[in-house]
């Protein structure tokens, strides 16, 4: 059975981007663009891991972090964080909310797919 992957993204090209070069790995993925739906979409889809984007409106992907980790039904789940802060200070708060991973934007295509893979155990 494919893994399945959330992808938390308001930017239209990056999300479709995440989502078909994951279909194309054969994972099975749903996208987000309002991270205000990011838990209920969690809960509702059951994901084997979370692709969040940092800078979103409304809501932040480093707060959906601490909330997703601070759920019990949803804290196991990997999140592997997606953004352009680069800075090694951004790197380590994000990973001290919960993040299991930390990729920098503009991404790699190869590094992404790998990071998923650690992160998913797969080949």
């Amino acid at each position: 059975m494919a893994k399945r992957v959330l992808v938390v993204e308001d930017n239209e090209l990056n999300l479709k981007l995440f989502c078909d070069l994951l279909r194309a790995h054969e994972y099975t993925t749903e996208g987000v663009r309002d991270g205000r739906e990011a838990v209920a979409a969690a809960r509702a889809f059951a994901p084997d891991l979370i692709v969040m984007d940092i800078q979103l409106p409304h809501v932040s992907g480093f707060d959906l972090i601490v909330q997703l980790k601070a759920d019990d039904a949803l804290r196991s789940i990997p999140i592997m964080a997606v953004t352009a802060y680069a800075g090694r200070e951004d790197e380590e708060r994000i990973r001290a909310a919960g993040a299991d991973a930390y990729v920098s934007k503009p991404i790699s295509l190869m590094r992404f797919v790998d990071a998923v893979q650690a992160l998913l155990k797969s080949d």
